[in-house]
């Protein structure tokens, strides 16, 4: 899952893109409103983490153009106005929950995964394709009763491919889900990590799930038609 951080104080902003990265969360950060704005409305994210006095555009005029342009990705508000006139005006423009600084990372933990919960992840908390299993409480892989060790990329492309299988996805819809901003599009990172996953999620005599169609992407399946 994919988290974007608009954050002006660097250290805080890599003090939660670090805790995230340790869960697994691929993490992007923009700096200041006029940047986070533009990644917001030009990617997909999971959530938004946006604090409320940045550079270039406050918080509150970053909501109005997200939602503006139709973004409905959850928004957790950080920021160090505790007063209930601010918070009020937040939610007005489309924050979905409100955390004052400062804060511990245990707490904004709880509500950003709170925030990014939607119906088919509660009722799938065990992914399942045939005899793989994916508990994604647990980050824990299992096929046939064998668990099977995953990195953390391995695992954000494996939940990817759950929660989309019986697509065809592209490499740019990979990246776009699985690597930050900082990932070189033209390498063959994608192509690496795919292989490794396969490697690990088969063994001889077991079927491969992902199907690869030369030119279109890759299919998460029981079957390649």
């Amino acid at each position: 899952m994919k988290i974007l951080i608009v954050e002006d104080e660097k250290d805080l902003a890599a003090f939660l893109e670090k805790g995230l990265q340790g869960r697994s969360y691929i993490v992007d950060i923009a700096y200041d409103g006029e940047r986070g704005s533009f990644l917001a409305r030009s990617n997909h994210y999971d959530l938004i983490v946006l604090d409320n006095k940045l550079p270039k555009m406050k918080g509150t005029e970053l909501l109005k153009e997200i939602r503006k342009e139709g973004v409905s990705t959850p928004v957790l508000a950080l920021t160090v106005d505790a007063e209930l006139e601010n918070k009020q005006e937040m939610f007005a423009n489309g924050a979905d929950d409100y955390l004052t600084k400062p804060f511990l990372f245990e707490e904004f933990l709880w509500r950003a995964e709170a925030l990014m919960r939607r119906p088919i992840l509660i009722s799938h908390k065990t992914w399942r394709l045939g005899g793989l299993q994916l508990d994604t409480k647990k980050q824990l892989a299992i096929r046939s009763g064998r668990r099977i060790y995953l990195t953390g990329k391995e695992y954000a492309l494996l939940e990817l491919f759950f929660r989309r299988q019986d697509e065809v996805l592209s490499r740019s819809q990979i990246m776009d889900n699985v690597w930050d901003n900082n990932a070189d599009p033209f390498s063959n990172t994608i192509e690496a990590h795919i292989m490794s996953l396969r490697k690990k999620l088969n063994n001889t005599d077991e079927n491969d799930y992902i199907h690869t169609f030369p030119g279109r992407g890759y299919k998460f399946a029981l079957k390649r038609c």
